[in-house]
């Protein structure tokens, strides 16, 4: 077992010297090593492979009346092959269990068999149930109890959410995110205080983050999830590439002994009546500030979504399973423009100097941030053999929006002005499972993850309309508040494209009754484009030297990149069940190459100074690091334990800080402290290291009651190596920001969840976070930013911007089965910091960080009502989002107030931008439909 007092952090980079004639044999000897290290991850993988974390373990022990031991009692799984005998002490174990709810057959012969229904499996987690079977009075005697959830897990070592297909279907959540920013120290993805990005993604147990700005590249729909595990503490090694938490989602399967198919949709709209603006007191008196216009009129068709499913056995084909699930969505969203002008229009101002509007839109409203959505997933399942289980699934989505919430509120009365962004994504690949014996099981499993992303007014950048329109253009102050855009459209232009193959396995065993071993590799290569493909910009006739609008590319700015990283990492677990007491124990093996080149000199990166030593292109260093991990959870009661977990965690940046704008041929006019480096921007770094925390947890979880349920966890995290700006000086005493692991924080607090269940119908939850997020930088380029700013950018410890002291949520369920059942969610935050300012002069802007926004709360409802007609099960709901429509802000606040409703500025009094603030009320309703046809 691993002592954590002995654990050290370790991180090792393969250096190489600059060779001019070619690589040294010293490098030749890294390069033949990193990639037999990946050679070997990989045969590993094929070799070797095992179970991932969408299967439990189920265990316990049999006796009789009397408390002795029931030798070779059994434990079957109803519907199932999966099950174990108990051996001399009466203990059994039956692993990979697929998650979900099962009824357990316990039989023994001369005793009564009891079938105990109800019992919850999760993911990577053991469930244990003990059972004592009577003595068998009548032939065949058979009881059915149903088991009891556990209010506390007492078993896990760390802070860990596991909501089940049944608690997600009476929440009022839509996707994934909702269900994830419901969880106890996550802030608007924000986990425990870490920057977002710092969150690994996982879709059946492999990964689907995409390793451009490390996001999910998939967008998963309530109505495909299984479960869905969110992990907030300290992980096992089996989890990498991530600092802050893991979200393991797992997908729904189909069945083997009956059809089933169902149907769903719900319209709705955004509604605040009496709200298109509101009077507020402001420093000046009282005004009245818009809000949310044209949200009084209601449109139930403004928000439609519908979606089926239907899954069974494969006819004709023996031993296979389906699923096939699919949506559409589609969202007018709550902000909306008017169609004045049009992108041709040519407003401008006359030969007196006065501003003449020529507008020739209709007038219509337009949703300026409507979205559209298709989403599909299906799943085979084949068991033909007996021992082996092969699973092919694809899941992906195309979606469409326009523009963002902030971004384009400046085209409210030119809307057809603004880009339209576009993104295909897909995971799909094959699971093998095979079974060795009923203690040891392994699995393959071969990903393509494939993301596509595009935001561009028009495909091709020399289309005429680009011409037609030209740059957008704002009218003078006194023609309309805030600088509305009143002819042409958007130039940028930008796509995305990540293609990751990913080869993930491990290897599981039930070494002894005590330890449960896993070990395992995965291997990601990757193959990243992005970019401008061509760009549209003023450009400069060599003939006339007349200045117009034009075409430019193929040239840095205005081409996509190319690059193709690998990752690799291995591990080994070891799972401690001693009786009530847990330990979890583990290794991780990280490993990264960008497979790219950076200057040998950064004093001289474009050999552009007289006299400098040469600086060549030398390959970028492998990057390898060991990361160890601990928890251990120790019982001192009978339904109360305390935990402890300790780990290092590692993770890359988004790649695209590696190699966006690392050509640094740019610098070659860069000569001497005259010239402004910002002008270049920041400069990219193919050579980073990982991002590391070192996480601490502890804590006490305990059933206080039969029907109340505690668990508190206090958490330090020490973050280093953060991804950050620094100032490379040249020979020449010029500078030039260039990204590299300088950025710190440190976050502590604590969480304390209250769960209660048994008394009566209804149900509540309670989770409260308490936390402290500081470091030097909020965002990564934020010291660039303020140098140019001519601010002091020297390191400086800081709340960051996500630093809410305050989160709770609380929910209440009533619920009567196969009856209703009404749902309630109470959200509340803390204001999040800002930076105050005095006025808009220079150097007027008070500490950073050190106002704070206000306080806000809203509530979330949800109600159904079932019903049985023709053998179909029918269920009516409705669904009301921020129930008693509070206006707060979504992040923005103006510096001088405080307030993201009004300025001081005279130039920009009110603030008319809703993007700014959250969503208004939102009503849905719906029915859906489920029906069953037995084999």
């Amino acid at each position: 077992m691993l002592q954590a007092s002995y654990i050290h952090h370790v991180s090792y980079e393969l250096m190489t010297s600059p060779n001019p004639t070619g690589p040294s044999p010293r490098r030749l000897e890294f390069q033949l090593a990193a990639r037999a290290l990946a050679l070997i991850f990989l045969l590993f993988v094929v070799a070797a492979p095992a179970a991932f974390a969408q299967t439990g373990k189920l265990s316990g022990k049999i006796v009789d009346d009397t408390g002795e031991s029931l030798i070779g009692a059994t434990a079957v799984i109803v519907g199932t092959q999966l099950g174990a005998a108990a051996d001399l002490e009466g203990d059994y174990a039956i692993l990979q269990i697929p998650v979900g709810t099962y009824s357990v057959r316990f039989s023994s012969v001369g005793y009564q068999t009891q079938i105990v229904e109800g019992i919850l499996i999760k993911s990577n987690q053991t469930t244990t149930i003990d059972v004592t079977l009577g003595e068998e009075i009548f032939e065949g005697e058979t009881i059915t109890v149903t088991a009891e959830r556990p209010l506390v897990d007492i078993s896990q070592t760390s802070a860990m959410s596991t909501i089940s297909k049944e608690e997600i279907d009476v929440l009022p959540v839509q996707e994934l995110a909702d269900l994830v920013n419901l969880q106890a120290g996550v802030v608007d993805g924000h986990f425990r205080g870490g920057r977002i990005g710092e969150v690994q993604y996982q879709v059946d147990g492999v990964s689907v983050n995409n390793p451009y700005d490390n996001s999910s590249s998939v967008t998963l729909d309530r109505s495909v999830l299984q479960e869905v595990q969110v992990i907030s503490g300290t992980f096992d090694a089996e989890y990498g590439q991530a600092l802050s938490g893991v979200v393991n989602a797992v997908l729904r399967s189909g069945d083997s002994d009956r059809y089933e198919f169902s149907f769903e949709t719900y319209i709705g709209d955004y509604l605040s009546p009496g709200n298109d603006s509101t009077t507020i007191q402001t420093r000046l008196g009282q005004a009245r500030v818009p809000l949310f216009p044209y949200v009084e009129d209601i449109d139930p068709l403004s928000l439609q979504n519908y979606q089926a499913s239907v899954s069974g056995p494969v006819p004709l084909v023996p031993s296979t399973t389906f699923l096939l699930n699919g949506q559409r969505l589609t969202d007018a969203g709550y902000v909306y423009g008017e169609r004045i002008f049009v992108p041709t229009d040519s407003s401008g101002r006359d030969e007196n100097g006065n501003f003449i509007f020529q507008p020739s839109g209709n007038g219509s409203l337009v949703p300026l941030a409507p979205r559209e959505r298709w989403s599909w997933l299906g799943k085979l399942s084949n068991r033909s053999l007996r021992t082996i289980q092969l699973d092919y699934q694809v899941l992906g989505s195309y979606e469409e929006t326009s523009g963002g919430l902030n971004d384009n509120y400046v085209y409210r009365l030119n809307p057809d002005g603004f880009t339209t962004r576009r993104q295909l994504s897909f995971v799909h690949g094959i699971d093998i499972t095979h079974t060795l014996s009923d203690r040891v099981f392994y699995e393959l499993s071969l990903r393509q993850n494939y993301f596509d992303f595009k935001d561009m007014k028009y495909d091709d950048v020399r289309d005429p309309r680009y011409f037609e329109a030209g740059q957008p253009l704002t009218p003078p102050a006194e023609g309309f508040s805030n600088f509305p855009f009143v002819q042409g459209v958007e130039l940028g232009r930008f796509i995305q494209k990540t293609n990751a193959y990913v080869a993930k396995g491990t290897v599981t065993a039930q070494a002894t009754k005590v330890h449960l071993l896993k070990a395992g590799a995965e291997v990601q290569v990757s193959d990243l484009d992005f970019g401008a493909p061509g760009r549209v910009d003023q450009v400069i006739d060599e003939v006339t030297g007349v200045q117009s609008l034009g075409v430019v590319e193929d040239t840095l700015g205005a081409v996509v990149l190319n690059f193709k990283p690998v990752q690799a990492a291995t591990f080994v677990q070891d799972r401690v069940e001693w009786g009530d007491l847990r330990v979890r124990a583990g290794l991780r093996l990280e490993y990264f190459d960008a497979n790219a080149t950076i200057p040998s000199d950064l004093q001289n990166p474009a050999n552009s100074i007289d006299g400098a030593p040469e600086s060549r292109l030398e390959d970028t260093t492998v990057k390898l690091v060991l990361a160890p991990r601990l928890g251990v959870s120790f019982p001192i009661l009978a339904r109360a334990s305390l935990f402890f977990s300790y780990g290092h965690f590692y993770q890359m940046p988004g790649l695209n800080n590696l190699f966006n704008n690392a050509d640094y041929s740019v610098l070659e006019d860069l000569q001497d402290t005259s010239d402004s480096a910002g002008q270049k921007g920041i400069l990219g770094n193919p050579d980073l290291k990982p991002e590391f925390t070192a996480q601490y947890e502890f804590g006490f979880k305990s059933e206080v009651t039969d029907w109340l349920g505690v668990d508190v966890s206090l958490f330090y995290k020490d973050i280093r190596d953060l991804l950050g700006v620094a100032f490379v000086q040249t020979y020449t005493a010029a500078s030039y920001g260039r990204f590299t692991n300088v950025d710190f924080g440190g976050v502590r607090g604590f969480t304390l969840a209250l769960d209660q269940r048994g008394l009566g119908p209804i149900s509540t939850t309670l989770d409260y976070t308490y936390q402290i997020a500081t470091g030097n930088a909020s965002d990564p380029r934020e010291t660039f930013n303020r140098a140019q700013a001519g601010d002091d950018a020297r390191p400086r410890q800081i709340p960051f911007n996500w630093d809410q002291r305050h989160t709770l949520n609380a929910t209440a369920v009533w619920f009567q089965p196969d009856n209703f059942s009404v749902t309630g969610i109470l959200k509340f935050g803390s204001g999040q910091p800002y930076t105050p300012e005095l006025d808009s002069n220079f150097g007027a802007d008070l500490e950073a960080n050190s106002g704070r926004k206000d306080t806000f709360a809203t509530v979330d409802l949800r109600a159904e009502k079932s019903f049985t007609f023709g053998g179909l099960d029918l269920t009516g709901f409705a669904r009301v989002f921020n129930l008693f429509d509070t206006h707060f802000t979504n992040g923005f606040v103006y510096s001088d107030t405080g307030s993201p409703f009004y300025t001081l500025n005279t130039q920009n009094q009110f603030n008319p931008n809703p993007g700014r603030l959250a969503q208004p009320r939102r009503i849905e309703i719906g029915v859906s439909f489920r029906g069953v046809i037995e084999r």
